[in-house]
């Protein structure tokens, strides 16, 4: 299979040199936030690997790093509303700052259920950095406290992101200006 059938339509929204900048950007003002605090970078999988890996190492912090999976999606191009937990945190937060970090915040309703969890599990504080943000289709509000992009609402994908659990490895954010492509076709 080629990966120009996947490409070939797609747009470039944000360049790989952008991605790296801002994750610079971010890393730095995490840095000065969290000084003397117990942090611990929480990313959201799947798709916050690439920025996640990119961000911690702009973050010149002895901070702890800790993933979790959640999913509202399912095989799905858009959100079924329903959120649930697909794996835990392997280590407790109580007490910790939490950083949730995201790949892209959309609907608002995944970010609402661990900003929730988190409380619950005894965080001290809990902000969201996230990279990218859609608050256009926002369901319920959310803060963004460390923000990367906001976007129009495209389906976006590369850096992390999806289609059908594809382009996760493009070095760029991309979009369909016409919608994903019909891949059932020979």
């Amino acid at each position: 299979m080629s990966l120009d059938r996947y490409t070939k339509s797609l747009k470039i929204l944000i360049e790989e040199e952008e991605l790296k900048k801002r994750c610079g950007l971010l890393g730095r003002e995490i840095t000065e936030r969290y000084q003397g605090k117990d942090l611990v970078a929480v990313g959201v999988l799947k798709g916050v690997f690439p920025f996640y890996a990119d961000l911690i190492r702009d973050i010149n912090l002895p901070l702890r790093c800790d993933f979790i999976g959640v999913s509202s999606y399912g095989s799905r191009t858009e959100t079924g509303g329903v959120v649930r937990l697909t794996s835990d945190l392997a280590q407790p937060v109580n007490g910790c700052h939490v950083l949730i970090v995201e790949d892209i915040v959309d609907t608002g309703l995944t970010m609402r259920y661990l900003l929730d969890m988190m409380k619950m599990k005894g965080a001290e504080s809990v902000k969201i950095c996230s990279l990218l943000s859609k608050p256009s289709r926002r369901l319920t509000p959310v803060t963004i406290h460390f923000p990367g992009f906001e976007v129009e609402d495209h389906f976006v994908v590369g850096y992390g992101l999806d289609y059908k659990e594809r382009l996760r490895n493009l070095k760029y954010i991309g979009y369909y200006p016409d919608g994903p492509p019909d891949l059932t076709e020979a």
